[in-house]
This record gives structure tokens, C-alpha cells and sequence, in this order.
């Protein structure tokens, strides 16, 4: 799934995803670079179901 990081703060933030009508949770341990995503980043994801609602997981950076 693609989307665009709508905020990001310290270690966590939310994904705007094109096919979903709400922005995904998504924790700085599920990116796979390690680094902090930024505001405006293209990225590429997998949703997880978590007791709280979807998660994004093996979060992939498209364009910086």
C-alpha cells in the first residue's frame, strides 16, 4: 500500500493512505531504515490489525 506521512513526532506518527479513509498509526520500530520519517515523505507500507486499530508495518521510503 502507498501513502504519505501526514506527522511525525519523536518515534511515531500517521500515514495518509490512498485507499483507506483514515491515517494509519506508525511506530519508528516498523520502518526499515531505522531513520525518522518526515512530514510529506512518499512511503510504501503493509497494515497490521492491533487491538487499537491498523498499524503500519514494514514501512519502506519511496521518495525523501
Amino acid at each position: 500500500m502507498e501513502g504519505t506521512v501526514r506527522r511525525w513526532l519523536v518515534s511515531y506518527g500517521f500515514i495518509g493512505a490512498e485507499e483507506l479513509d483514515e491515517d494509519v498509526f506508525v511506530h519508528l520500530s516498523d520502518v526499515n531504515s531505522g531513520m525518522p520519517l518526515k512530514e510529506g515523505q512518499k512511503v510504501t507500507f503493509e497494515i497490521e490489525e492491533e487491538p487499537k486499530g491498523p498499524k503500519a508495518v514494514n514501512v519502506d521510503i519511496v521518495e525523501e
